[in-house]
C-alpha cells in the first residue's frame, strides 16, 4: 500500500515537472542545463519534459512493469544529477534555491529520490537479479 502511494506520488510529481518543463518554468529549467551539453538548452528542457511526462504516466499506470519503469527512472535521475551540480557550482537561482546552502541540500535529495523510486517499484530487485 505505502509503496503504491509513493510510486503514484512520484509519478504525479514527474507529470507535474514535465508540464513545467514545457510551460511555466521552462526558462528556470534551462538555467540548470550545463554548458557542456551538446544540444540547445531549450531542446534539452523540452525533450526532458516529454520524457518526464512519459515516466510519470508509466509510474502511475504501468504497475505490471513497475520494476523496469522504476529502474529506468532511477537511471534518469542519475543522468540529470549533473544539472543539479551545475546549479550549485554556478550559484544559479531557481525553484526557490537562492542560496548555496539550499542548492547543496538539493544535491542530497537526489539520492533519496533514487531510493524512493527503486523502493516503491522494487526496481532494485532487477539490479540484484542481474548479479
Amino acid at each position: 500500500m505505502i509503496k503504491n502511494l509513493i510510486r503514484i506520488g512520484l509519478g504525479l510529481a514527474m507529470i507535474g515537472a514535465g508540464i513545467g518543463h514545457l510551460s511555466f518554468v521552462r526558462e528556470t529549467f534551462q538555467a540548470q542545463v550545463p554548458d557542456w551539453v551538446p544540444f540547445s538548452k531549450d531542446f534539452v528542457v523540452l525533450a526532458s519534459g516529454v520524457v518526464e511526462i512519459c515516466f510519470g504516466l508509466a509510474m502511475v499506470f504501468l504497475a505490471r512493469k513497475k520494476e523496469y519503469v522504476g529502474l529506468i527512472l532511477a537511471i534518469f535521475y542519475v543522468l540529470i544529477f549533473p544539472g543539479n551540480i551545475h546549479q550549485y557550482t554556478e550559484h544559479l537561482d531557481g525553484f526557490g534555491l537562492n542560496t548555496d546552502a539550499k542548492r547543496l541540500g538539493r544535491l542530497f535529495f537526489q539520492p533519496v529520490l533514487i531510493f524512493l523510486t527503486l523502493y516503491s517499484t522494487d526496481g532494485w530487485k532487477l539490479l540484484k537479479r542481474s548479479k
